[in-house]
């Protein structure tokens, strides 16, 4: 087995830019900020730009070709006049692109092969006065830029690449991973990578970092991370508690069986239809989906929708005794290690420093997938009211029964020492539960909603047909790792 060292020299040789990379995006860099610069001297508004993100720092991962150039505007100048200008320097600098909306408009495109963000903001004081959640972010570049030798850059970038590879970098709500900022921020805080995953292993969730010992609140994440710009805010709010257990779990195994394969990002093969019969023949039970089209919004408000109605449909469906194993939202997109374009699919950069923003949606179709213990019911279902001892609640129960002319209903009769009924059950399969107004009533996504009225509801083998379209997601699910 290789020793960690000679792994990451390894891996360094891959993630770490070479010179030319460098080069080349250091003089697409300048050639873009002179650009910025004669833009802005034909505004009535005085301005100026900075560089920010990863590529400014020297921390981004080999073949990342992001630019963000970020132009700051007095803080006085009001919204619709940051807009105004900030669209007209963008276009001015960047002739083809396009506008693409975070907190406010701003112009995105590419120079000679490179991705480049041109956004405006408040030039403020200090991030306590931001007027956007765009102003912070030159905050965060000079405070790293100020502490990262090239000792810790070059670690950083060994981080990212880890997350990436291990399917949990990236701070968009379809991922729920860790930010550029964050992944910079602890190996800042540890003292390097191989500290931070030393550390990691032995975490007991909630954990808590306060680089500047200034926290003026308190935080109810697994991890916090105080934004030392900003004391009142934790710059892992958006990482999820299983995101932050699966770099706990690969920390481990690259401390204990250091492997090259841990930084390369998995790209599963699709699952085709035998194949998933063929898991459905071996595990022995049902699985329904519910497909609909996906609503025509970015990922960012997707996802965060897709979860809330598939916490309906669970409970809905556990409700009516239907036990539900396990389940997931799923979408048509393309994913990476953890089974692409499902709950917890990889997915974004997350190391744009442009906040709040996510690509426009590839996704066309959306699943609700779940596999369930039981489909069918019997016809009745049993009812236990209060114990006879408490006298008026067992009153009210017998009284609002006794006189039942429902020939469905059975009871009310003593069972131990309360009252029971046996009922006519709603539902008895889950294919009428999941085909009626019923389930349509549990809580969705507001978008979503209209969009579940025209469902699709397979059970059984039926949901092998998924497969070209979900092909990823459902590998993630029948093939599940950490």
């Amino acid at each position: 087995m290789d020793d960690l060292e000679a792994v990451l020299s390894r891996v360094r040789e891959r993630v770490l830019p070479e010179p030319e990379e460098r080069e080349r995006l250091r003089a697409a860099a300048t050639a873009l900020t002179d650009r910025t610069h004669e833009a802005i001297a034909d505004l009535p508004v005085g301005a100026d730009v900075v560089q920010v993100g990863s590529t400014a720092r020297g921390t981004w991962v080999a073949g990342d070709r992001d630019i963000d150039l970020f132009v700051r505007f007095d803080a006085d100048l009001d919204r619709a006049e940051l807009e105004e200008y900030g669209l007209a320097v963008g276009h001015a600098v960047l002739p083809d692109g396009h506008e693409e909306y975070a907190e406010h408009p701003y112009v995105k495109g590419n120079y000679e092969g490179f991705d480049v963000d041109l956004v405006p903001c408040h030039d403020v004081e200090t991030a306590g006065d931001l007027v956007s959640a765009v102003d912070r972010t030159p905050f965060h570049d000079a405070y790293l830029s100020a502490r990262l030798d090239d000792d810790l850059a070059a670690d950083v970038v060994l981080a990212k690449a880890f997350l990436k590879g291990i399917g949990a970098y990236g701070s968009d709500l379809r991922t729920e991973g860790f930010s550029g900022y964050l992944t910079e921020l602890l190996v800042l805080e540890l003292g390097g990578f191989v500290p931070l995953v030393e550390s990691a292993r032995s975490w007991h969730p909630p954990v808590e970092f306060d680089p500047e010992g200034h926290a003026e609140r308190t935080f109810e994440d697994p991890l916090v991370v105080v934004d030392p710009t900003d004391p009142t805010r934790n710059v892992a709010a958006v990482l999820s508690a299983t995101n932050l257990a699966r770099f706990q779990h690969y920390a481990r195994e690259l401390l204990a069986a250091p492997s090259e394969a841990l930084f390369e990002p998995d790209e599963p093969e699709p699952l085709d239809p035998e194949e998933v019969r063929a898991h459905l023949d071996r595990r022995g039970t049902t699985p329904v989906a519910v497909v609909f089209d996906a609503p025509d919004v970015v990922d960012d408000q997707l996802w965060p929708q897709l979860r809330r109605s598939l916490d309906g449909i669970v409970g809905g469906l556990n409700d009516h005794g239907f036990d539900v194993l396990r389940a997931r939202a799923m979408t048509d997109a393309a994913g990476t290690r953890n089974g692409g374009g499902g709950s917890d699919a990889d997915g974004g950069s997350g190391d744009r420093e442009v906040p709040e923003r996510a690509a426009a949606v590839e996704s066309t179709r959306a699943a609700l997938y779940a596999e369930l213990e039981v489909t069918e019911r019997p016809a009745v279902a049993r009812h236990d009211g209060p114990p006879v001892a408490v006298r008026k609640h067992a009153a009210n129960f017998y009284e609002s029964y006794v006189d039942d002319v429902d020939p469905d209903t059975y009871g009310p009769f003593i069972d131990g020492d309360r009252y029971v009924v046996e009922r006519e059950r709603e539902f008895v399969t889950v294919r009428g539960y999941l085909e009626s107004d019923a389930a349509g009533d549990v809580a969705l996504g507001a978008q979503v909603e209209p969009a579940f009225a025209d469902r699709d509801v397979l059970v059984g083998e039926a949901v092998a047909t998924l497969a070209p379209a979900f092909g990823r997601p459902l590998r993630g699910f029948y093939e599940p790792r950490p």
